[in-house]
């Protein structure tokens, strides 16, 4: 007798339904934003250097509804009343739009079965974002290229996004 194996078709998504896998998309993403924040703030308590501003980051999300992407200094550019809690807003709906993404691209077998190296890829990619849209924004350069230690700062974006990767692993992990 021959078995045959059957695939699973197109439409399977491993036991999730849609609202399961947004859902989970979304809390990977918190987890992995929370996660990062707490390597932010136990790196901030060993080196004495002081906690990530998210004031900044929110006024130049603020300054995105005129249009304007790029600054010279966003310290130059007109103030917003609540820029430090947008830029707290726009951090976490970042990470919840790479949890997003992560599993859109990945499929709904990595929630199934996640594994580290996709989360670790994909966290070292939005790097990218950071250093060609967000800090050039805010004028401090390209990678950081107009800070006094640019490469600290690369070296530190990408240990603080190997975190976030093990967040979105660590997470997905949790919620399965």
């Amino acid at each position: 007798m021959v078995t045959v194996e059957r695939s699973l078709p197109r439409h399977h998504h491993y036991g999730f339904d849609m609202f399961d896998i947004f859902w989970r998309a979304v809390a990977i993403g918190v987890g992995a934003t929370v996660l990062m924040d707490i390597w932010a703030i136990v790196y901030a308590k060993a080196t004495g250097t002081p906690l990530p501003n998210w004031a900044p980051v929110g006024r130049w999300f603020w300054h995105l509804k005129d249009g304007k992407v790029f600054h010279d200094d966003i310290g130059t550019a007109a103030p917003y009343e609540h820029e430090l809690a947008l830029g707290w807003i726009g951090h976490y709906a970042v990470g919840i739009l790479y949890g997003i993404l992560l599993v859109l691209l990945t499929g709904p077998g990595w929630l199934a079965e996640p594994t580290f190296l996709p989360a670790w890829i994909w966290a070292i990619v939005t790097v990218g974002a950071g250093w060609f849209l967000l800090q050039p924004g805010l004028g401090i350069g390209w990678a950081a290229s107009k800070t006094p230690n640019p490469n600290t700062v690369r070296f530190l974006n990408l240990v603080a996004h190997t975190v976030f990767g093990f967040g979105l692993f660590a997470t997905a992990l949790l919620i399965r």
